[in-house]
């Protein structure tokens, strides 16, 4: 199951392999969704992140763009909004429809192609696969094609990353779906806390690289992180309770990557509301927090 079982909800990909880089669309039915955004890591490269705060002006959103290439790669959202506009689709401003579009960056320079990052053309073409209305691929595809995760040891160290996706149902209630791009320093750990990916050692095994930095036997950590995670339900909710939703989802990286949240990671979480479904706001959380720490270990294969 995945997010796209979401009634509306499409999400398409464009990849390169070669370069090891990609982004990842999430479109949203009309007239679009109420959306929230949690950023806890210290390092975040986002777009249109402060129009989802409560009291601002937009009310909706139409579509959000997960995108590898760090800053440069939120280029991608321009893009995103030409496919929108050519469609109709965008906040009427006057005489126009302006496409709104948040987008969150991770870093993966270090392990591509040097100046090869996603653009305008690679968000559109993003949207051009999400028409196939299908259910999204999963790995080192769109905004994970570059992933890894597991640097506390060095990159050369590191395991994949990737995307993932998953889709939890409450009896009798709402749904919620979520996807991850999985791009971590720590550790994806699984439910009894073993390490399923991350830091290598010299056979190939891996290492607790939590237990390593506690033990000093860890690099200094650098650049090259961040996990990017959405959670859309057909519950509905108010922009309020989106951003409490998306930080209450926060939850599932502190629970599957070891550790999470740090000054080298922009982990920023976006959660959506497309539906008018009644949810109990507690199991609506434990929902999304569930939905996304299985997502993250789909990313990894772990599914």
């Amino acid at each position: 199951m995945s997010i796209v079982e979401i009634p509306g909800v499409r999400v398409g990909h464009w990849t390169d392999l070669v370069a090891r880089t990609g982004c990842t669309v999430i479109l949203f039915p009309p007239p679009g969704a109420v959306a929230g955004v949690a950023v806890r890591g210290a390092a975040p490269a986002t777009r249109e992140t402060d129009l989802l705060r409560p009291g601002n002006l937009v009310e909706r959103v139409h579509a959000i763009c997960l995108t590898g290439g760090s800053a440069f790669g939120l280029a991608a959202a321009d893009g995103v909004m030409r496919y929108l506009r050519e469609r109709g689709v965008g906040f009427p401003a006057g005489r126009h429809h302006v496409p709104i579009v948040p987008a969150a960056a991770l870093f993966d320079l270090e392990v591509g192609t040097a100046g090869i990052v996603p653009g305008p053309d690679q968000g559109y073409a993003a949207c051009l696969d999400a028409e196939r209305d299908e259910p999204p691929a999963e790995g080192a595809v769109g905004a994970g094609a570059g992933a890894t995760v597991g640097k506390l040891l060095g990159l050369e160290r590191s395991c994949p990353g990737g995307v993932g996706t998953a889709l939890v149902r409450l009896p009798g209630g709402p749904s919620v779906g979520a996807l991850a791009a999985v791009n971590a320093l720590g550790d994806v750990v699984d439910r009894g806390g073993r390490v399923v990916a991350g830091a290598r050692d010299e056979a190939g095994g891996f290492v607790d690289g939590w237990r390593a930095l506690l033990e000093g036997r860890s690099r200094r950590p650098t650049f090259g992180n961040t996990t990017l995670g959405l959670v859309v339900t057909d519950a509905a909710l108010d922009r309020a309770r989106c951003r409490r939703l998306a930080e209450v989802a926060q939850d599932a990286l502190a629970l599957a990557i070891r550790p999470a949240h740090t000054l080298y990671d922009g982990d920023a979480v976006f959660a959506a509301s497309v539906g008018e479904v009644a949810a109990e706001p507690t199991a609506l959380g434990a929902a999304a927090v569930e939905a996304l720490r299985t997502a993250i270990e789909r990313a990894v294969g772990r599914g």
